[in-house]
């Protein structure tokens, strides 16, 4: 088995259109959620979310793109630009032949999706674009990503709701570890920001009209945003030969089903997660130094998740450092865990763990060390992100500094 690092990351989230202007706003504590702009928002009940603002897609793909390209995928391109141009890679002869994408998502072609409804049915319309499928398909992104930087590897996507993006790391992982394919780009995309999109969600119960308040004990719900997160995973030696610069090393993960309830979470599949997470990174618990958590701010998550921790990591639970940056850039669904890995990069390599932003009253439940509303500096060894998801699927990756 082979070891595995980050050699390139890029994003474009409620928080920032790169990774520099994403973590300063971690460092800073800063919210993304702010009031919802799209058509027809006046009749929803949930009128806040995480939006990327200040984007033109006009500017950043031309006319016949945009044809093909729904929001999600857009994201998706632009953050998988970034993150190969830093990595400093080009796709040709065998490592293009090898090279593959990973992503998770769990909406698809949301926006499309709903554009097309209203035609047919509010409209009238008879006929609606030919590209439509090819356009909300959830594979789409993953698709042209491969196709714009030609990686030939294993393409496909991963959609688990919202562990989505972990599942997808995992795999991407998995293959460079195993020694499959020297590099894989990975990481997940979404943009369910619509109207049909919030109406939905609105149907669950669990949004929250104000603000997104993880672990506090006056949270009343999450608030969902959009946006996508990608990365190069590449061998160790394979990096090191190209003098490639090191972001953090990807050192376990462990996927796990609750089999239990569709959206109640278990305390049970999310601590069997995190503790087989430590077991393939052959990490003693006492080296994890922050937890990027789940932390969605529904009372269900917070409280199970806390619960979770603590029979994991005993007495260490007091020890450690967990924050939810979903408090800060919002619930992206598909593409959250992409994001949130982040958070656990800035951890590691530059020591700045990100705060639980809008945390007002301890909760007992939640008694652990969620890094109330300002980021702190911390030297952090080893660090996990969880994601649970609807469904009562689990996934959690392990990083480790890189030294």
């Amino acid at each position: 088995m082979t070891r595995v690092v980050i050699t390139g990351a890029g994003t474009i989230n409620p928080l920032g259109a790169d990774v520099p202007a994403t973590l300063e706003a971690m460092r800073e504590g800063r919210c993304g959620i702010g009031e919802l702009e799209f058509r027809d928002v006046e009749r929803l009940s949930i009128r806040i979310g995480g939006q990327v603002r200040g984007y033109d897609p006009e500017t950043v793909f031309n006319r016949q793109q945009l044809a093909l390209y729904d929001r999600f995928t857009q994201f998706t391109l632009v953050a998988a630009r970034q993150a190969i141009a830093q990595a400093g890679l080009e796709f040709r002869g065998d490592l293009a032949a090898r090279t593959g994408a990973i992503l998770g998502n769990s909406g698809g072609g949301m926006t499309t999706l709903d554009d097309n409804y209203r035609s047919v049915y509010e409209e009238g319309k008879n006929r609606v674009h030919p590209f439509v499928v090819p356009k909300l398909m959830n594979n789409a992104a993953a698709s042209h990503l491969s196709m714009e930087f030609n990686l030939k590897g294993p393409t496909f996507t991963v959609s688990t709701a919202c562990a989505s993006s972990n599942h997808a790391m995992a795999q991407a992982f998995q293959m460079v570890h195993g020694g499959i394919t020297p590099v894989m780009v990975t990481g997940g995309s979404e943009s369910m920001l619509c109207f049909g999109g919030v109406k939905a969600w609105e149907g669950l119960r669990v949004m929250s009209r104000d603000a997104c308040r993880p672990f506090s004990a006056n949270r009343n719900g999450m608030v969902q945003g959009e946006g996508a997160a990608v990365y190069v995973f590449e061998e160790l030696e394979h990096a090191k030969r190209r003098g490639a610069e090191i972001l953090a090393e990807v050192v376990g993960f462990a996927m796990t089903s609750d089999a239990a309830d569709i959206v109640m979470p278990s305390k049970q599949g999310a601590a069997r997660a995190m503790a087989g997470a430590l077991r393939d990174a052959r990490a003693d618990r006492t080296e994890v130094g922050y937890i990027n958590a789940h932390g969605t701010g529904t009372a269900a998550n917070d409280k199970t998740e806390c619960a979770a921790v603590a029979d994991v990591f005993g007495a260490h639970a007091d020890k450690l450092m967990m924050s939810s940056t979903k408090s800060m850039h919002a619930h992206l669904i598909g593409a959250t865990g992409a994001v949130e890995l982040l958070a656990c990069i800035m951890a590691l390599r530059d020591g700045v763990i990100a705060p639980t932003i809008g945390y007002e009253e301890p909760d007992p439940e939640c008694a652990l060390d969620v890094v109330p509303n300002e980021a702190r500096e911390a030297r952090v060894e080893v660090a996990l992100s969880n994601a649970f998801a609807f469904g009562g699927l689990n996934a959690v990756l392990a990083l480790r500094r890189f030294a």
